[in-house]
């Protein structure tokens, strides 16, 4: 005990004397820290004895780090032990599991979206379309859907059981699979989109990216004859710093800069250059983005920019210039806090938003165009920090119509290809399949007895669409009739009566477009995800604005800067 008190008295001596060498604002801080720390500490341990109800610890705490998080930005986040799977899928792209998605249908169940090809689910006989009713005996009608994520995923090697139910059956099936490592594909696809053009999509930048996307590239120009490349970030959220860098090192020299940090502390002060020898320094190269290509995707499009190496067409990108790092807790927890922000080899900051100034709201801000500052390319061309990567070629998004995005969510495309998918051959000819008159008609009978009036009288099923102005029209008669403009209800009854949906009628107005969605249904179902690329990619907008300027002369001219807007 003597000992014990001994060892205590030099340790608080060491601190004292450590805390009276530091500079009188840090000292501050740690006392600061500390008296706030003790108060946590106080008024959770209150709370855990006092509380009338019972309490779980666990429970507690990582709901009071998840809302003091939710003070900062949305890329700060606490992981407690049962998510590491989650951790290590986020720089890996790997987890174990059987290979299958689920999505919701309207009465609650749960049916699968997608299979992994050759996973454990789709060779242990489950089918698109099939419902999951149990796991491991037990019914999940009750769980939502990242509880039943977790319940399906879990150790290499180990045994799960799911009860399954064919579409139009009663009966439960039980299967075994046996989990195993799962890696969803970098790059999910790659191929020729013209006589001379490759393309291939990145999806994620996990561990592997780089070897994924070099060894498509080498397949492309080598083996598939492509002399210019399109590289489509559309959807790309971003992932490994490192990875960006490496990516960027294929189509650029040796020891060129391309991104910097800079951080609170000097530790994350850093500057990121090419390492190795280029892969394709000279190709010509097009890189297409949207509004959800963020972060790694934007390191790489922004610095091929600013470097005069590659044209950008698309949409303005998402605007995360911030870095993250993960850090050990105890217990095995972890906390991914944001470190640092990153800039691209012009020096500028893709970051949009600014989470430490927020409204009144508490919506974070976005700086006036006045406030930016601009940089430029290695030719001269200017481009601003804080919005994101823009474009070179800047091509308005494709949007669905309301009828359409409303029949989407419905899932009503995907029951109709599970249920009629067979009447498809097996091998689809890609470049003229199209939906016949013979399933179009089909599609329309099965669309009517599936939204039916008493369909949805008697269940608990709604109508697919409605438009966005039917709010307004109701907000219009509340204030109408709060105004006592009664003598103007004739009004009301007639707009309602204007845009009541129609599915017969809405069905035909938007053929054209149904027919191409559920075209790309079908071809997902017979030949999965690449078959969707192949059909897709030839009537993309976007891709083929990259094939028409990489195979004209605007590639160059637009690097040079010279344009004829």
């Amino acid at each position: 005990m003597k000992n014990t008190r001994k060892l205590f008295l030099i340790g608080l001596a060491i601190v004292s004397t450590a805390f009276v060498s530091l500079r009188s604002p840090i000292k501050e801080g740690f006392f600061e820290m500390s008296k706030q720390l003790e108060i946590m500490n106080s008024a959770f341990r209150e709370l855990n004895i006092f509380y009338v109800d019972p309490l779980s610890p666990g429970e507690l705490m990582e709901t009071g780090i998840t809302a003091m998080l939710e003070s900062l930005d949305p890329y700060t986040r606490y992981y407690p032990e049962s998510k590491m799977e989650d951790v290590r899928f986020m720089s890996t792209g790997e987890y174990g599991g059987v290979g299958l998605s689920l999505n919701e249908r309207w009465d609650g169940t749960f049916y699968v979206v997608d299979l992994k090809e050759s996973a454990p689910a789709e060779k242990g006989g489950i089918k698109l379309g099939d419902n999951l009713i149990q796991i491991a005996g037990s019914n999940i009608s009750h769980l939502d859907m990242s509880k039943i994520g977790e319940l399906i995923k879990g150790t290499a090697g180990t045994e799960i059981t799911l009860g399954i139910q064919k579409p139009s059956q009663k009966e439960v099936v039980n299967i075994t699979l046996t989990r195993e490592k799962i890696k969803q594909p970098d790059v999910p696809y790659f191929g020729m989109i013209s006589d001379s053009t490759g393309y291939l999509i990145l999806s994620k930048f996990t561990s592997t990216a780089t070897i994924e996307v070099r060894k498509a590239l080498k397949q492309l120009t080598d083996s598939m004859g492509a002399k210019q490349i399109i590289f489509d970030l559309r959807g790309n959220g971003g992932g490994l710093l490192r990875e960006a860098v490496s990516i960027v090192n294929l189509f650029v020299p040796k020891g060129q800069e391309v991104v910097s940090m800079r951080g609170k502390t000097p530790e994350w002060n850093k500057s990121y250059s090419t390492s190795a020898k280029a892969l394709l320094p000279n190709i010509p190269l097009a890189i297409l983005l949207d509004k959800h290509s963020a972060s790694a995707s934007e390191i790489v499009a922004g610095t091929l920019q600013d470097l005069d190496r590659a044209v950008i067409i698309g949409q303005e990108s998402f605007g995360k210039g911030l870095v993250q790092q993960t850090k050990k807790l105890a217990y095995g927890s972890r906390i991914k806090i944001t470190v640092a922000k990153y800039y691209t080899a012009s020096g500028r900051c893709v970051q949009r938003l600014h989470y430490d100034d927020r409204d009144d709201s508490g919506d974070a801000r976005i700086s006036a165009d006045s406030t930016l500052a601009t940089y430029y390319t290695r030719n001269g061309r200017p481009v601003i920090e804080g919005r994101g990567v823009i474009p070179d070629i800047e091509l308005k998004p494709q949007t669905q119509d309301y009828v359409i995005e409303g029949l989407v969510k419905s899932g009503i495309f995907f029951d109709f290809a599970v249920n009629t998918a067979g009447d498809i051959d097996d091998s689809i000819d890609l470049d003229s399949f199209a939906i016949t008159d013979r399933q179009w008609e089909s599609f329309l009978n099965y669309a009517v007895e599936q939204f039916n009036d008493q369909v949805l009288e008697n269940t608990d099923r709604t109508f697919p669409y409605e438009p966005l102005s039917k709010k307004l029209i109701l907000d219009l008669e509340t204030a109408m009739n709060e105004d006592g403009l009664i003598d103007n209800s004739a009004l009301i009854s007639n707009l309602k009566t204007l845009i009541k949906p129609n599915l017969e009628v809405d069905l035909t107005t938007h053929e054209d477009g149904i027919r191409q969605v559920l075209g790309k249904e079908f071809v997902f179902h017979v030949e999965n995800t690449s078959g969707v690329f192949k059909f897709e990619l030839p009537k993309d907008p976007v891709a083929l604005e990259a094939i028409s300027t990489l195979e004209s002369g605007n590639y160059l001219q637009i690097l040079a800067g010279n344009t004829n807007d």
